[in-house]
């Protein structure tokens, strides 16, 4: 249903009144007659006047209009009003009934072509909040209600939202001419996205710069000021913020504050001056603060002292909560006591049974020696060591011998003082008791956050660096760390107290930040960029507000702050540097990138092939660490880094692949998820798989860092840009949000160190779990990638890691897709260990020429199925060649052949040819007998053919070995005798036997 966002004019034209009101990105005129209204005018305070729009020659009339409407009678004629060009000066305001200017009464104050509203216990006239409901759940009428997110009045400031809900702060503003808009805000939650734009009467944005509409991070505590010019004409001022909720915790809420507006014709009122400020004469252009020790009301003209007050209450018994205990600064004497202090202003009484004394001081003990870069030369202070000197902070500053150079920082792990590039200070955005607090006091081995005012102030310590030297030995390195800062801390709390460790450059970003008790431990952070910079604790005990101190001892103690190579720091220490080539020379010299100082000579040396130079490490070849398997360093030796390419050996068989058709840089989006709420956000992750420093994946913020370019987005130049190995960020898409664009937030560094690539499931203690993807059907085994990233984070204390795993699937495409385990969609089970499989076909191993075999006949060549393998060699060209010459014994069996089957023929003939011969003696033979035995007389038995005279053969005997010829003519006379013998012949009468 149409919701009307406010009332801006009331005008008169021709017998109309015209309401204007804006419905979200819609107009709606509605007209109202006169004729539609019935009441009764009673007196003046039942109309106001205003003034119409000016016509074309700069003329309007002034008209009186009902507070209630009715059809009035008795309401004044309108008359012409001013010019359109009139204005009143400061202190003044345009009296309507008169048409004068006139001066404000004592007590107020008015800006003349400006209006101002410092005074929020309410919300102001012509203000309105609007919450807009979130229809982006995983069910369509499943959807966030918005009804009770608003800002929130409290006294001296409005306070926004802090859940997930777009809530929308409107203002419409009419002005004659140029003018602008200031305000103040605290905007400390990177995780509350916070923008203010400006619509025109037609509900259409006017053009507006990124870094106006998206306001910047601000330290806790911090009041920013932010001033947007402003067109003549209707401005309708929209401040929007909305959570970004990806677990439990409650977000911090932005807080507005002295909005002032110029370019207004006239003010039609003067503006009463806010409690604890005053105006003494009348025509006042602001209001003064009270004098210390006396108050005021709202609208006063002077101050009261504070002697008494209208109300009394009875003061409270003292306890532990109402003091807290200093160490005394060193004395002449060398020594230093605890002493206990009441916190001011000290409401209790000690006096009444039940209450608590102020503990008695402590005994005076020596003082802490100095820090370390620190001398104390006889006096109760300790003094910085000159330049090119250290000290252990017990020793008098000594010269760094020749051959060494100072090691430039500061450590400070003895807290008799705050350092003097230290500062403290105590903020609550409600009230102001402990603007004059401390926020941390010291305490001898430690400093501890102090007892406050309020539960829920802000007590901040702030460490300023002007600015970076890296050691003499290393300054021409680039790419390198150029400093880190390491802390030591812990937390004992009882409520939700919270520590946060912020970094402020040219805008302010929580680096990292600590929820309830945390048992002693330290926190290193790496600087990359060279600059000033300030780092800033800031504790809270709870952010609820509270009047009282109920967890005074909830506290934070810090142990130690170590910063390395600050340009304005001391030496507690020497280090070998790199000499001159020049024998006499003492002097020292910058390596070049990628060289060590050779311990023995102190000369530069460089470090071997496919090594890296570790940044703070003893000199010596130790400082270069060789690069993993699968890897290769830089020419500078700053990394280590894959070129896409890689071989694995297993038995007799070599496998190589090339892993560059995946690309340089693989993205996965991941999602949708919602949170606890039903705000929809995906996780998009970017993974650097090949190449060096140039190839890296980089993830923005665009809410909180969009006043840099595209291009530098890119090159992950902005404030929040995070370019690493692997990187992820939580995206939130624009519909349903009301936004042109998805917002890109919560950039994180997953990698920044690339370990090595191997087929083996561990390598430098890190883990692969193969279990938790599905099971590699292929014969072509996993190549896992490994990175790591040694900035400790509250959850992981040894920094997060990575496995890529890379597996051969030619179903998929070159680039291939990257998957989370399903059962972990963050990409993690435990928070610290990401696992990622990026299945392709450009992850096969590349072709040879066993990946192929050749088809008989046309001699063509095909891959051998199913084809593993990408790239390489191509198959052969496909040859049809004319027959050629046998092979050597394919001739050599053809001619043996064709003899055997020749003399099989021979051999045929001849025993057929012998066989007829036989056969025709045989008949002869038959025919003989037939005649009546009248055959010739023979004195022996016939001779057949073929057979030698018994008597010629008695005197010569010869034995020679048979042939292959006559074994077969004997075979054959054997065969026919056989057969002359079975042959039944008839006896002669002669008694011849054949």
């Amino acid at each position: 249903k149409p919701l009307p966002l406010f009332r801006f004019r009331c005008t008169l034209r021709f017998g109309l009144h015209l309401l204007l009101l804006c419905l979200g990105s819609r107009l709606l005129w509605r007209p109202i007659s006169y004729a539609d209204v019935v009441c009764v005018y009673v007196g003046q305070n039942d109309y106001y006047y205003e003034y119409t729009e000016c016509d074309s020659t700069g003329s309007r009339w002034r008209v009186a209009i009902p507070q209630t409407p009715g059809a009035c009678t008795g309401l004044p004629e309108p008359v012409r009003g001013t010019e359109c060009t009139f204005s009143c000066e400061a202190g003044e305001f345009l009296e309507m009934s008169a048409q004068e200017c006139t001066q404000c009464a004592a007590g107020s104050y008015s800006l003349g072509s400006g209006i101002r509203f410092d005074q929020w216990d309410s919300m102001p006239a012509g203000f309105s909040s609007l919450a807009t409901s979130l229809d982006n759940g995983p069910q369509g009428d499943d959807r966030l209600t918005c009804n009770s997110s608003s800002w929130v009045p409290q006294g001296n400031y409005l306070e926004s939202n802090r859940d997930e809900c777009m809530v929308s702060l409107i203002y419409a503003v009419h002005l004659k001419k140029q003018g602008s808009i200031s305000f103040e805000y605290q905007y400390p939650d990177k995780n509350l996205l916070f923008e203010f734009f400006i619509q025109n009467d037609q509900c259409q944005e006017m053009d507006q710069s990124a870094d106006k509409k998206w306001l910047k991070l601000t330290s806790h505590g911090e009041w920013a000021t932010h001033t947007v010019n402003l067109k003549s004409g209707t401005n309708i001022l929209y401040w929007r913020t909305g959570g970004v909720l990806m677990g439990t915790k409650v977000v911090k809420p932005v807080l507005l504050k002295n909005v002032q507006i110029e370019g207004v014709a006239y003010t039609s009122e003067c503006f009463p001056c806010k409690p604890g400020t005053f105006s003494r004469v009348p025509g006042s252009s602001s209001c003064d603060s009270c004098p210390r020790d006396t108050y005021s009301g709202r609208g006063a003209s002077s101050c009261t002292p504070s002697e008494g007050s209208g109300v009394c209450k009875a003061r409270p018994p003292c306890s532990r909560k109402d003091y807290f205990q200093i160490h005394t600064a060193c004395g002449s004497d060398g020594k230093t006591q605890v002493i206990y202090k009441w916190i001011e202003p000290r409401i209790c009484l000690e006096d009444v049974a039940g209450a608590e004394k102020l503990p008695p001081s402590g005994e005076r003990e020596p003082c802490p020696p100095c820090n370390p870069g620190f001398y104390n030369n006889d006096t109760a202070t300790c003094s910085p060591c000159p330049p090119g000197t250290f000290s252990d902070g017990k020793k008098a500053c000594e010269r760094c011998p020749a051959g060494t150079e100072p090691v430039l920082g500061y450590e400070y792990k003895w807290w008799n003082v705050l350092p003097a590039n230290m500062k403290t200070s105590c903020f609550n955005v409600g009230n102001s008791k402990c603007d004059s607090m401390n926020g941390w006091e010291v305490a001898r081995d430690h400093i501890q956050s102090g007892a406050g005012g309020s539960d829920n102030d802000y007590l901040i310590l702030n460490i300023h660096v002007p600015g970076f030297k890296l050691p003499m030995s290393m300054s021409s390195h680039s790419g390198t760390e150029c400093g880190r800062i390491t802390f030591e801390f812990e937390t004992v709390c009882t409520a939700d107290c919270e520590l946060y460790f912020m970094m402020v450059r040219r805008s302010t970003t929580v680096v990292e930040s600590w929820e309830g008790s945390k048992t002693r431990q330290s926190y290193t952070h790496v600087m990359t960029q060279n600059g000033s910079v300030s780092y800033t604790w800031a504790f809270q005990r709870t952010n609820q507000p509270s009047d009282v101190r109920r967890y005074v001892n909830d506290v934070v103690r810090i142990f130690s702050i170590s910063v390395s190579n600050a340009v304005d720091g001391v030496s507690s220490k020497c280090r070998a540097c790199a000499l001159s080539g020049q024998a006499s020379s003492s002097l020292c010299v910058p390596c070049p990138p990628g060289h060590y100082i050779d311990s023995q000579t102190n000369q530069c040396t460089e470090c071997p092939s496919n090594t890296r130079l570790l940044p703070h490490t003893t000199p010596g070849p130790d400082a270069c660490r060789p690069c993993g398997p699968g890897s290769k360093s830089d020419k500078v030796h700053s990394l280590c880094y894959s070129d896409c390419h890689f071989t694995h050996t297993e038995g007799n068989v070599t496998l190589s692949f090339d892993f560059s058709l995946l690309g340089s840089v693989g993205s996965l989006m991941n999602g949708p998820s919602f949170t606890s709420k039903g705000t929809k956000y995906y996780r998009q992750f970017n993974i650097s798989l090949c190449g060096g420093q140039s190839h890296m994946a980089v993830c923005t913020d665009n809410v909180t860092d969009l006043s840099i370019t595209d291009s530098q987005r890119e090159r992950g130049e902005g404030a929040n840009a995070v370019k690493t190995f692997i990187c992820q960020s939580t995206i939130i898409p624009a519909i349903g949000r009301g936004f042109h664009t998805a917002l890109s937030s919560q950039s994180i560094n997953l990698a920044d160190t690339f370990l090595g690539a191997t087929v083996e499931t561990t390598l430098d203690g890190i883990k692969a779990s193969p279990d938790l993807f599905p099971q590699n059907s292929k014969k072509i085994p996993d190549v896992n990638f490994y990175y790591r990233s040694f900035e400790e984070t509250s959850s992981c204390e040894s920094g997060r890691s990575a496995v890529v795993t890379l597996r051969c699937n030619p179903e998929k495409s070159t680039k291939g897709e990257i998957s989370v385990p399903s059962q972990c969609p963050a990409g993690t089970c435990d928070g610290c260990t990401f696992n990622f499989l990026w299945e392709s076909s450009g992850a096969c191993p590349t072709c040879t020429e066993s990946d192929y075999h050749r088809i008989e006949g046309d001699i063509l060549y095909v891959w051998t199925e199913p084809k593993l393998c990408m790239g390489g060699v191509s198959l052969p060209e496909k040859k049809t060649l004319p027959c050629e010459g046998v092979e050597v014994w394919i001739r050599l069996g053809a001619g043996l052949a064709a003899f055997t089957a020749v003399l099989l023929i021979s051999l045929t003939c001849y025993f057929w040819k012998k066989n007829k011969r036989l056969e025709y003696k045989y008949s002869r033979l038959v025919m003989s007998a037939n005649k009546e035995c009248e055959m010739p007389g023979a004195d022996s038995c016939a001779v057949m053919e073929g057979e030698d005279n018994e008597g010629d053969m008695e005197d010569e005997v010869v034995y020679t070995k048979p042939s292959l010829l006559g074994k077969l003519k004997a075979i054959a006379s054997k065969v026919r005798w056989t057969l002359v013998d079975s042959f039944p012949f008839s006896k002669c009468s002669s008694g011849l036997d054949l």
